[in-house]
């Protein structure tokens, strides 16, 4: 007897919940061979209201989360992933069309990523932070503070390693994220999301909004409750202005992290570089305060 497939439509994942898209609309995803892999939400403007919303429901439980404590949830994601590694190293070498070989190597790169950024969470302060010289009876103390939330346009090629590479250090930093996932790869950022959910990460830390890149983007970059947006994932991404989206981010003052630009065109970045402390330093601002010293 001949079965019938079961094709899945995968939700959008918000607030620790899988919910349907405000639009009611999915679309196909299909592998880089042209063959069907599953259905995916269409998100709206709707979709990104709401995981802004989540977010910042998140923001002060998880930025008040002590360091170490976010290292270990970070590090429980980096186990989640790897007893899925199988699944993944699927998703990613149908998404991006590479050999099982190839994709393996990718996905124990993001999973090492992953682990690498949860054993920064308590030396941010360390490093980015410093006891200032100052003359007269006073300590200058200058410590990094997460910016809040972030929204973030994850990369359109990179579908699992580039995504936790922009991920990871958001909330690392103990930002929240509200992240838009590549347009025509998305099934890693929802299986990404499922790690998520079983891991310890509270619900709203991460929201994933499975959508076409240049129908929300804009909506988040002009959104007046987030504080920073990650341009990243323009790269490749059909009818998305950058410069455009910084402008609509200039209305509240948001940080920008640009994409990385060749000839003055947005490219995606090495994913498999030395991440370096860039995007923690990009998600995090300096309070400095002064005290008097006692007699």
């Amino acid at each position: 007897m001949t079965r019938l497939d079961v094709r899945k439509t995968y939700k959008l994942y918000i607030g620790g919940a899988f919910p349907r898209s405000e639009s009611g609309r999915t679309y196909e995803v299909v592998s880089a061979k042209g063959e069907f892999l599953a259905n995916a939400a269409m998100g709206s403007r709707k979709d990104v209201r709401d995981a802004v919303v989540a977010a910042r429901g998140a923001l002060a439980k998880w930025s008040g989360a002590t360091a170490y404590n976010r290292g270990q949830v970070l590090y429980r994601v980096a186990e989640v992933l790897e007893g899925r590694r199988a699944q993944f190293i699927e998703e990613v070498a149908a998404s991006e069309g590479l050999t099982p070989r190839a994709a393996g190597a990718s996905v124990d790169a993001a999973i090492d990523r992953v682990v690498w950024y949860a054993g920064w969470t308590d030396k941010i302060a360390q490093v980015l932070g410093n006891l200032n010289p100052v003359a007269g009876p006073f300590f200058n103390v200058s410590a990094p503070e997460p910016t809040g939330v972030v929204g973030v346009l994850a990369p359109q090629t990179s579908s699992l390693l580039g995504l936790v590479s922009v991920v990871a250090p958001v909330i690392a930093a103990g930002n929240t994220a509200v992240v838009v996932t590549s347009a025509s790869r998305p099934l890693p950022a929802v299986t990404f999301s499922e790690v998520l959910a079983t891991s310890d990460v509270p619900g709203g830390v991460v929201n994933i909004v499975t959508a076409q890149t240049a129908e929300v983007a804009t909506w988040l970059a002009a959104h007046r409750d987030v504080n920073a947006v990650d341009l990243t994932g323009v790269a490749g991404a059909d009818g998305v202005d950058w410069a455009a989206l910084e402008r609509e981010a200039a209305g509240n003052l948001k940080r920008v992290l640009r994409p990385v630009l060749s000839d003055g065109v947005p490219v995606e970045p090495d994913w498999t570089a030395d991440p370096g402390l860039t995007r923690i330093r990009a998600f995090v601002e300096t309070k400095t305060v002064w005290h008097p010293k006692g007699l």
